[in-house]
């Protein structure tokens, strides 16, 4: 009798401790970084979300929605294949947090998010690609981006605020984004621009992660200012020129990885860029973008746009 009971017990604990497992296998699955898309009643909205563990238990991470920056997420509760968090507004219009729920099934999520409009929005999501290097990238030859005469090559969504004068191309006041007719994956880009007192403008590279162009002389050195990658990657220092002088900004993405000199300065260096920041055109990452210029903020001009593309 004692014998039974005791091999009953061992079952239970056994039982016990492989359903234990299992959650944490499952729970482990759920980590990482995945390229999302929201469903706005039919407007398709990229999105991005990482999650890790902190500690023997908890998971966190950081979510990326619609625009603004990546933002923490101080718990996320999983249960049985299913997850929930909830985030703070950040430039979204009400003051309701943000409500997700979501699961998981091997390398896919799908899930629902509460938004400050209290309507419930559904999403999809996918790992998202690695893009690591094997070799080093073969470069092709330099295009010129700007003509100098118009904006041929380069398109808008929406009505076209941008003119060539002189040589210069500007968008003399807020209206549409920028973007380049041709899309590229890694490559070596330059460009020269001005900006007015308080302005504030970006290039993203690939549509997908924004540099920042912004008037911050004598500002500390964040991810949302001069030459940063917004909200997620800061420049080791300050050196932005006055506002309406000309500067330079020099970008090469290889992959995620990414180095900015600007105004001849090594700002960031080869560090990795972990997701799409707000205003991405797609949350595409495995795929080719083109270049796309900030016009919806404040005045911005560029002269002097060159790419080198890797060889194929």
């Amino acid at each position: 009798m004692k014998a039974s009971y005791l091999l009953i017990c061992l079952s239970l604990f056994l039982l016990s401790n492989t359903g234990q497992g299992q959650e944490l296998a499952t729970a482990k699955s759920l980590e990482g970084r995945w390229d999302i898309v929201v469903d706005m009643a039919g407007k398709r909205s990229p999105a991005w979300l990482e999650i890790r563990h902190s500690g023997n238990h908890t998971l966190v991470g950081r979510v990326m929605f619609l625009f603004g920056s990546a933002r923490p997420i101080a718990k996320i509760n999983y249960t049985n294949g299913k997850f929930d968090f909830s985030i703070p507004p950040q430039w979204d219009k009400g003051d309701t947090d943000l409500q997700f729920e979501g699961a998981v099934r091997a390398d896919s999520l799908t899930g629902t998010v509460k938004y400050v409009d209290n309507k419930v929005y559904t999403w999809t999501g996918g790992r998202a690609p690695a893009l690591r290097r094997n070799k080093a990238p073969q470069w092709g030859s330099p295009l010129q981006l700007i003509n100098g005469k118009d904006t041929q090559g380069w398109h808008t969504t929406t009505q076209n605020q941008w003119v060539v004068e002189v040589g210069v191309l500007k968008s003399p006041k807020p209206g549409a984004n920028l973007i380049t007719d041709k899309v590229f994956t890694d490559f070596k880009l330059h460009a020269e621009f001005r900006y007015p007192k308080g302005g504030n403008s970006g290039i993203y590279l690939r549509g997908r992660y924004e540099v920042q162009l912004t008037d911050s002389k004598g500002l500390e050195p964040l991810d949302d200012q001069f030459s940063g990658v917004y909200g997620l990657l800061s420049p080791n220092e300050m050196v932005a020129k006055d506002a309406g002088e000309w500067q330079s900004i020099d970008i090469t993405l290889i992959g995620r990885r990414v180095t900015i000199v600007a105004n001849s300065i090594p700002v960031i260096t080869d560090q990795v860029i972990p997701g799409i920041t707000g205003g991405a055109l797609d949350s595409r990452e495995g795929e080719p973008g083109p270049i796309m210029l900030q016009g919806d903020h404040e005045p911005i001009e560029f002269r002097n746009i060159s790419i080198i593309p890797v060889k194929p």
